[in-house]
């Protein structure tokens, strides 16, 4: 049985709670929150499972926060996932050993997706998370990559069908037009791949701004949906979302 959650969300430069957007370092944000803090709010609220986006890390592995995403395991008691930059074994073994539930895996399953569906067979495959952001162009859905500069030459649904021979059973979508928009997500893009893959639990990821986008895409399939900067603004907050989706 698949639980469909409300999973809110940070990206952390440096310890600094940011917002880029649409993945441009040069475009940022920044908040003022405690990105420890800021997660044991979330999960007073009722979260159960959280999404950080370790940015410093993506654009340096050396420089990873590891200890910071440690702390914020240990503070919340909660559930959390994080992305950015995985690229080696140790990156992954290293986020598995800090106690994080689940290690989203983006870029490096394009690139490499033979050395990533070993790591599926090697830790489970309920151990990751794929990111995968992708660019409509005429209806096909192109997987976007390396921080969303290039688009790839593979759509969406040959990753999954790849991916389903090592037992995917999560994926985080994006559709980067939304993304940091606040005006909505793809309703339509999540309602045909959820009922395309039936086996995988899909991640919904931008566009969120208001309680109503979150009711949009109750019926849509997905098992969860990533709440990021409609929360830092104060839109609405964790528990309203939980109250949201769970009432439809």
């Amino acid at each position: 049985m698949k639980t469909s959650q409300i999973i809110p969300a940070l990206d952390l430069i440096d310890g600094q709670v940011v917002r880029l957007h649409q993945g441009d370092y040069g475009q940022k944000t920044g908040y003022d929150f405690d990105p420890i803090a800021q997660f044991q709010h979330y999960a007073e609220q009722g979260a159960k499972q959280l999404h950080l986006v370790d940015l410093t890390g993506a654009k340096d592995p050396t420089k990873r926060q590891t200890e910071l995403i440690k702390k914020i395991v240990q503070a919340t008691h909660c559930l959390v996932q994080v992305g950015g930059g995985v690229r080696t074994e140790k990156d992954v073994a290293d986020l598995l050993a800090v106690g994080v539930n689940r290690v989203v895996i983006g870029s490096t399953a394009i690139s490499q997706p033979e050395l990533v569906k070993s790591w599926f067979e090697k830790y489970g495959a309920d151990k990751f998370v794929l990111a995968l952001d992708i660019r409509i162009i005429d209806g096909k859905k192109w997987i976007a990559v390396s921080g969303w500069q290039e688009t790839s030459v593979v759509t969406l649904e040959q990753v999954l069908n790849d991916f389903q021979t090592v037992g995917l059973q999560h994926v985080l979508c994006t559709d980067i037009s939304k993304d940091g928009t606040l005006q909505g997500s793809n309703v339509a893009l999540y309602q045909e791949i959820c009922a395309a893959f039936p086996d995988i639990a899909f991640q919904s990821s931008g566009g969120i701004g208001s309680l109503a986008d979150i009711a949009a895409l109750k019926g849509s399939g997905v098992a969860g949906v990533i709440v990021g900067r409609a929360l830092l603004e104060g839109k609405f907050n964790v528990k309203e979302a939980i109250e949201c989706w769970q009432n439809g």
